[in-house]
């Protein structure tokens, strides 16, 4: 009896066929690539090394796996149980298996932690940071900080702004998010306004370069280059704690920008297109409002409250 195949070639043409056949980002295949390499190594260890020998128990004790061993949230093993489902259902199409054990497993509750937020007060202390005592580039420090709040913007996209995707007179910018989507969202006078300072006194000193390396990008590192996502995790990093503020990251900013709208009564839709979501169900996690506001709006809102 011939041995079972193992899991190299239907990974190598699965992978294929994402990219070739059904056109995926690089970033979604490489996604793939790593959780379905967190499989054949958890199953690998328990003598699993085909998939015909892979029954949903197995999967489910995976799961398990990467919840308890891996400490990973609640969202990451729902994106590798994603993986799963859609390999498996694949190799079964294709003939790799004769049926498919992940059809069965059910989908992980959906993550509701409110993620990390910023209070108002606390951003505006954050954004208003930099000043000139922090060195030369803390005009340009003062516009990435204003332009990520003012648009919910990840690192980044922030890194990949380009010249012309900021618009001066309408106050708009067009944003290129996860997947390639592209999306216009607008900003504020203090993130025009931290810009054009930026653009007028320090970004000529960066830009002097001829040889193209600025990329025609909006934000440039101290040597006229893009600025990598790291070297923006470095930056906010940096004005948390001068202002004092513990555990910030790029990524609080995005979500603090969606609270505060949510809190300010904009409707979850609007919120969705300008953070980019695809699905309403991820920006939902925005509607969470403590119990302190719920008693506010009680006390507010009713005749005997």
């Amino acid at each position: 009896m011939p041995e079972p195949e193992r899991f190299d070639k239907p990974i190598r043409d699965f992978l294929t066929f994402a990219r070739v056949e059904a056109g995926l980002a690089t970033a979604t295949i490489e996604a793939y690539r790593r959780d379905l390499g967190d499989l054949c190594e958890d199953l690998g260890a328990r003598g699993l090394t085909a998939p015909r020998e892979v029954s949903a128990d197995d999967l489910a004790d995976h799961m398990r796996w990467l919840a308890r061993e891996r400490m990973m949230q609640a969202t990451s093993v729902a994106r590798h149980l994603a993986t799963i489902r859609v390999f498996f259902r694949w190799m079964n199409a294709e003939g790799f298996i004769d049926r498919d054990p992940a059809r069965v497993l059910e989908r992980p509750t959906r993550w509701r932690k409110l993620p990390g937020v910023v209070s108002p007060i606390k951003m505006r202390r954050l954004v208003e940071a930099p000043a000139p005592e922090h060195g030369r580039l803390w005009q340009r420090d003062r516009a990435i900080l204003e332009l990520m709040y003012a648009a919910g913007l990840r690192a980044s996209e922030v890194g990949r702004i380009r010249l012309n995707e900021y618009h001066e007179e309408t106050m708009l910018l067009t944003v290129h998010g996860k997947g390639e989507r592209t999306r216009v969202v607008p900003i504020g006078e203090p993130a025009r306004d931290a810009t054009n300072d930026y653009l007028a006194e320090t970004r000529p000193q960066l830009a002097r370069f001829t040889d193209g390396r600025d990329q025609h990008r909006l934000l440039l590192s101290g040597g006229g280059r893009p600025l990598e996502r790291v070297a923006i995790w470095q930056i906010v990093r940096k004005y948390a704690a001068i202002s004092g503020l513990e555990g910030v990251h790029p990524h609080m900013l995005r979500h603090s920008f969606a609270t505060h709208l949510v809190q300010g009564g904009a409707d979850l839709r609007v919120v969705q297109d300008l953070l980019g979501h695809s699905d309403i169900g991820t920006t939902q996690v925005y509607t969470h409002v403590d119990r302190t506001h719920l008693h506010d709006v009680v006390r507010t809102c009713l005749p005997r409250g």
